[in-house]
């Protein structure tokens, strides 16, 4: 896929200057509210909108961002480097391995991995180096967990990486504009049902092979 402008930009990012801090909670809020309405409205939502959430001026989105492509592209950086950190505070921090991986799934929602998918479309370059390292890191934390929970008897064997964030991403990721306004509350339920259906030993044989992150790139 042809890289865009916006993503050549943003790989020089390294070499501007550094922010202030008042900069940065601008930057930072504007990427939170620029996630959480993408998933509410799809990646088409008005940058006017985004801005009106985030509580800044539409000028200061773009001295951030120069436009939509370039805003979802640190959409996207953001979910995976806050999705892969909370892997590995869950790993590091509970005794109980497939506690970890629990703790994982429903972090994982809050971060709302959900919106990956819809926001990875036409005219975002995926092989953009900031993404693949991003990407890297993730599936490395991810599979940290599991591997942990794996290897204590916890996890069924038959699952990788790309199989437990597709079902993550199904679970937990309404239409766009949806009317389904109450559909939080259902998604941590869901989450443990899911969940109780990954412990060893399995209650059945899945079809197919397990996926990995690189698998599911590959067919896509």
């Amino acid at each position: 896929m042809t890289a865009v402008a916006a993503c050549a930009k943003s790989g020089k990012q390294g070499q501007q200057p550094r922010l202030r801090a008042d900069a940065l909670r601008n930057r930072e809020r504007i990427i939170a509210a620029a996630r959480e309405t993408m998933v509410e409205f799809g990646a088409e939502v008005p940058l006017d909108e985004i801005a009106r959430r985030a509580g800044v001026g539409n000028a200061t989105l773009y001295r951030h961002f120069a436009d939509r492509l370039e805003l979802i592209h640190h959409v996207t950086l953001s979910v995976m480097s806050r999705t892969a950190d909370r892997a590995e505070s869950a790993l590091a921090e509970e005794s109980d391995a497939f506690q970890a991986l629990r703790r994982f799934v429903h972090a994982a929602v809050e971060e709302r991995i959900g919106a990956l998918c819809p926001l990875l479309s036409d005219g975002i370059d995926r092989d953009h180096p900031d993404l693949l390292a991003a990407r890297e890191r993730l599936e490395a934390a991810v599979e940290a967990v599991m591997g942990a929970a794996r290897d204590s008897g916890q996890l069924r064997t038959d699952i990788a990486v790309g199989d437990l964030m597709v079902a993550i991403t199904q679970l937990t990721r309404p239409l766009p504009g949806s009317s389904c306004l109450n559909f939080d509350q259902f998604v941590h339920r869901h989450l443990q049902l899911f969940l109780d259906g990954l412990q060893a030993p399995a209650r059945s044989e899945l079809p197919g092979v397990a996926a990995t992150l690189d698998d599911l790139r590959r067919r896509s």
